[in-house]
């Protein structure tokens, strides 16, 4: 949609995709791109995310900032990661705490929502022929083979972390891979989406209380200087994801939208609700700690539910995350009708 006939109720509608697409990145297993997707503004995301190139650097230096800021579809972009940054100090730290108190149930919420993605997704896509279902038995057994792989240690070499940084944007990007689930493959979830996203509230409310104190502890540095870095190579990861990504759009779009329908279903692993943590173990048989006195994940053991009230209460959020997919297609579909 062009800037100009952005209505306030598109705007606050686009913050609230923003939040909608942090709060997934945030959560191992679930892809923001898959909130994209659904939402229906993943192609609109990716292009304009391709109009970041030289000619867009020019505008910028040239003190264009109007034909800049039109250029790159600066409305769209900027309310968007508006609401994604918001995501990360408030609805992805309301997740936190769920994550700690009711596991299970967002765990089960999500699984709900991407199959109702997957529901969605599959009903709006009419070419189906043995090429496009061969790409989404692909997209699926890479989905799983990815699923299945196990994590690393943590490891805050600046240079990895921007590599880190790179990675882990491909759950804004491609939908079903999830960046933050890639990052714990990585060893770094904690390191970059919780240690250093907390580090960087902790100093804005230094900051706000006028104490600089911040600046003498070598930790507190050391975990922003690892933030900006991981944002740095997110951001270029972004960038040169997207134009490949447009790029294969624009040539083999059937072949890229099944691919994408397997990455999701080949996720539901992921994100399947009842699993143990599986922690690592010393040569003394001791749990290893990372950098951070965190306990060092090996992998997850999952299993079928046994029949009981946790169960079926877990099996309702299924529901009601597959019913949130399709209602807000419902709505929607009736929108765009008025």
């Amino acid at each position: 949609m062009p800037q100009s006939t952005r209505t306030l109720v598109d705007k606050i509608l686009l913050v609230l995709k923003g939040l909608a697409m942090g709060a997934a990145n945030k959560v191992p297993g679930v892809s923001g791109g898959v909130v994209a997707f659904v939402a229906g503004f993943y192609e609109e995301f990716i292009y304009s995310l391709q109009k970041i190139n030289f000619k867009a650097f020019k505008l910028l230096i040239n003190f264009r900032w109007a034909s800049f800021f039109q250029y790159i579809n600066g409305s769209f972009l900027g309310l968007l990661i508006a609401g994604m940054l918001i995501s990360y100090f408030s609805v992805s730290k309301i997740l936190d705490y769920f994550l700690v108190t009711h596991e299970l149930y967002v765990w089960s919420l999500f699984f709900g929502m991407i199959i109702g993605s997957v529901i969605y997704i599959a009903r709006t896509f009419k070419n189906w022929n043995s090429t496009t279902l061969s790409f989404l038995i692909g997209g699926t057994l890479a989905g799983i083979a990815i699923s299945l792989l196990p994590p690393s240690t943590q490891n805050d070499n600046l240079i990895f972390v921007f590599f880190c940084g790179i990675i882990g944007v491909s759950g804004m990007t491609l939908p079903g891979l999830s960046g933050s689930f890639i990052l714990i493959l990585l060893g770094n979830y904690v390191l970059l989406l919780v240690d250093s996203v907390n580090t960087l509230f902790d100093t804005f409310l230094y900051v706000f209380n006028n104490d600089f104190s911040f600046l003498n502890n070598a930790k507190h540095m050391r975990l922003l200087t690892v933030l900006i870095i991981f944002s740095i190579g997110s951001l270029v990861g972004m960038v040169s994801l997207s134009h490949l990504l447009g790029f294969v759009l624009k040539k083999f779009k059937n072949q890229t939208f099944a691919s994408i329908i397997g990455f999701i279903l080949g996720s539901l692993g992921v994100v399947w609700p009842w699993k143990n943590k599986i922690f690592k173990l010393d040569t003394t048989n001791q749990l290893l700690m990372d950098n951070n006195s965190n306990a060092v994940l090996d992998h997850y053991e999952r299993y079928l539910p046994a029949l009981n009230s946790a169960t079926f209460i877990a099996l309702l959020w299924i529901i009601v995350g597959i019913g949130v997919v399709l209602y807000l297609d419902y709505v929607g579909n009736k929108t765009s009708k008025i």
